[in-house]
């Protein structure tokens, strides 16, 4: 697997010019022409990068439906992500796949701006490629107005230079956590199906007893059962019901404890073992973190 370590590697790359600036670059996607190189089958980066891509070609299908706007999509990365692309190289970003914008910035460009810690807030960095935003006309007019700023300031650098585009990502980032917003709503009857699979896995899990085997279960499981990353996961059932995927394990979970403390002879150990708890301990703390009371005292309740 390649690391793409810098800026002027990554355009040299994709054929463009080196960047002016060593750490964040503007470029135009109908400019990118991809080299052939093994690079593309597995890589990393060890910067940010945000994607928006126009006039795409085709829809994005959901269940029988057509959901997302087709006006302007935009993927995000945070450094040391695994990416591939199964097309070939040379038609990573040729015209038919639109055109937009691809801004690059390394970490080291947040440095001293409160932006180094809060980046770590703007979840869909960890989103995978198929759970893009899509934009609606006007989001794309705002966002196209970012990219031609933080492109027009670049141009010359100076010592203002840094707080001007940090400025401006922070304003693409904090927009784009909006859109999302907006598109789990828009999503909605796609969104309500997920809730339905999501609680659907969690009981199974529970019912078969499937934690005296595979352990407590986690965010990471659920998601990937569904096909999804667990922050987008979490976000969707978050839009939805105001809670995260561990809130809704842990409520499921808790449903499940109460069934087997109420109708079983199971020692709370035992009833920990097979919720997938290592230490009983642990599903202790929880469960009266939950319920306000001990295990043992929510069984001597029905006594």
């Amino acid at each position: 697997m390649h690391n793409i370590k810098s800026l002027s590697e990554f355009h040299r790359l994709l054929s463009v010019a080196p960047p002016l600036h060593p750490l964040v670059s503007v470029v135009n996607v109908s400019e990118l022409h991809a080299v052939s190189s093994e690079v593309w089958q597995k890589f990393t980066t060890s910067f940010y990068t945000i994607s928006f891509k126009n006039n795409i070609q085709s829809k994005i299908k959901y269940g029988q439906n057509y959901y997302d706007f087709d006006n302007g999509t935009m993927t995000f990365t945070a450094p040391n992500q695994i990416q591939s692309v199964e097309a070939a190289p040379t038609d990573m970003y040729n015209e038919t796949m639109g055109t937009g914008y691809v801004l690059t910035f390394h970490p080291d460009f947040l440095a001293g701006h409160p932006l180094k810690e809060n980046i770590r807030n703007y979840s869909f960095f960890s989103y995978a490629v198929n759970e893009a935003l899509h934009l609606s006309e006007r989001e794309e007019h705002n966002v196209i107005g970012i990219f031609d700023k933080i492109e027009e300031e670049y141009q010359h650098v100076d010592h203002h230079t840094q707080s001007v585009i940090l400025s401006q990502i922070e304003l693409l980032l904090n927009y784009c956590m909006r859109f999302y917003e907006r598109q789990f709503i828009t999503r909605k009857a796609v969104n309500n199906d997920l809730l339905t699979k999501t609680e659907q896995i969690i009981h199974t899990y529970f019912d078969t007893e499937k934690g005296l085997q595979k352990g407590i279960l986690t965010v990471e499981y659920l998601a990937g059962q569904l096909h999804l990353t667990p922050n987008y996961l979490s976000d969707a059932l978050r839009s939805l019901t105001g809670m995260g995927a561990q809130q809704h394990i842990h409520s499921i979970l808790i449903e499940k404890a109460k069934e087997y403390l109420s109708s079983t002879n199971l020692s709370v150990s035992e009833i920990a073992y097979h919720l997938g708890f290592e230490r009983s301990q642990s599903f202790n703390k929880l469960f009266k973190i939950k319920m306000n009371l001990s295990p043992l005292q929510y069984r001597a309740s029905f006594n």
